[in-house]
């Protein structure tokens, strides 16, 4: 049964207490209803959930295993550390879960073509993926510094047939890369759905890529419950950039007594550009379309941001994760670049898994969380693997020791 917090939020105009809402251009507006009432529609379809669960199923290689890090949290000496392995989903990562079901409301509005940004580089060979899968045309943007740093993943869009758009302006990074994939989509309307790849954006795309996330949520607690004969864990960890993997996992215990964390990339320092921290350090602000936290200049632009991980390196965060944040359910906490760096060689060195940096940010608040509560069960979500960030970690950080 779906958790009744999951049920009353958004709101009918897509807000999260104050944040979300649809802040787009008149052109827009037509295009953004017809995406609306068509999944409104096909939220209820028996058709639509029965092809996407034989998709999950018999594509994507779910369910992905709950896997308790037994040399890890005994190394540790601390609680026992629980992940979520969704680096074991088809292409690597949480994001096919949404992909996939994006290419299906994309063909039910016939549409022929898909449009996305990607910071990391798993949402664009996620939407390669699925465009392939379903046979559209794909067109992920991507900022020249992340094309070279991710480079694996920029040839795997190629190999699958998407093309891939520089963003070369400003910090040529994240932010930029959804600049760029939302001016093409303009031009684009009748033929193209833009595909956003996170829990961010203009209303209904923080409830659509929530709602094909919770299967993350739904799946651990089944799962974690039966390997521990009916307990929930204490805490719930993920790391937050724009906040998909995060609303995956948190979806499944929102009304549970459980504790729930955020991790955002602290990165360098506190300075502004020096991390990406936009729920501790950001303010209320409009960004790409919603109305979320933040992080921004003294003239109110969005601010230069940092962090070693792609996927998280973007100056605001989902309406969703900023309510939640308000009303206390989330706690916010921080990696910085050293710890997440650590964290990346500690699970790679105990439990044989090399996890995205992305993900690492969460092993190692975790990790941290451990020590503090040693009689308590920790959940992580692995939200990817890591093979794409191995040549940027090595030569940027060398073969490191770990520290516990």
């Amino acid at each position: 049964m779906k958790h009744q917090y999951l049920k009353n939020q958004p709101d009918e105009k897509g807000y999260f207490g104050k944040y979300g809402g649809a802040f787009i251009p008149p052109q827009l507006e037509e295009e953004f209803n017809k995406i609306t009432q068509a999944y409104l529609k096909l939220r209820k379809s028996a058709d639509f959930l029965a092809e996407l669960r034989s998709i999950r199923s018999h594509y994507q290689g779910r369910p992905t295993p709950v896997y308790y890090a037994k040399r890890l949290s005994e190394a540790i000496g601390g609680a026992r550390l629980y992940f979520k392995r969704e680096d074991l989903n088809h292409t690597g990562a949480h994001k096919l879960n949404h992909c996939m079901a994006e290419a299906l409301l994309a063909k039910s509005l016939g549409k022929t073509k898909l449009i996305a940004e990607t910071g990391a580089g798993q949402h664009g060979v996620a939407l390669a993926t699925a465009a392939a899968y379903f046979g559209l045309e794909c067109e992920i943007h991507m900022g020249e510094v992340d094309i070279e740093k991710e480079h694996p993943n920029v040839v795997r869009m190629k190999i699958l047939g998407a093309q891939v758009v520089p963003a070369t302006h400003g910090l040529r990074t994240l932010k930029e890369a959804v600049d760029s994939a939302f001016e093409s989509y303009l031009s684009q309307l009748d033929t193209a759905l833009y595909a956003i790849g996170s829990v961010v954006g203009p209303h209904p795309f923080p409830l659509m890529v929530r709602d094909f996330q919770s299967v993350v949520g739904i799946e651990a607690r089944e799962q974690f419950m039966e390997m521990t004969d009916g307990d929930l864990p204490e805490h719930v960890v993920a790391c937050v950039g724009g906040g998909s993997n995060a609303m995956g996992i948190f979806s499944g215990f929102i009304d549970d007594p459980v504790e729930l964390y955020a991790v955002e990339p602290l990165g360098k320092g506190t300075r502004l550009g020096d991390h990406a921290a936009t729920l501790e350090y950001g303010q209320e602000g409009v960004l790409h379309g919603f109305k979320s936290i933040l992080l921004q200049t003294e003239e109110g632009e969005p601010a230069p941001v940092h962090s070693i991980a792609s996927g998280l390196d973007y100056p605001g965060v989902g309406p969703e994760q900023a309510y939640l944040r308000d009303i206390g359910r989330v706690n916010v906490r921080g990696a910085t670049d050293e710890e997440t760096v650590n964290a990346f060689y500690a699970i790679s060195r105990y439990e044989g898994i090399i996890p995205a940096l992305e993900s690492a940010h969460a092993i190692a608040y975790a990790m941290q969380l451990a020590r503090e509560k040693p009689d308590d069960a920790i959940l992580v979500n692995l939200s990817g693997r890591g093979d794409k960030d191995i040549d940027y970690v090595v030569e940027n950080f060398g073969i490191r020791e770990v520290t516990l």
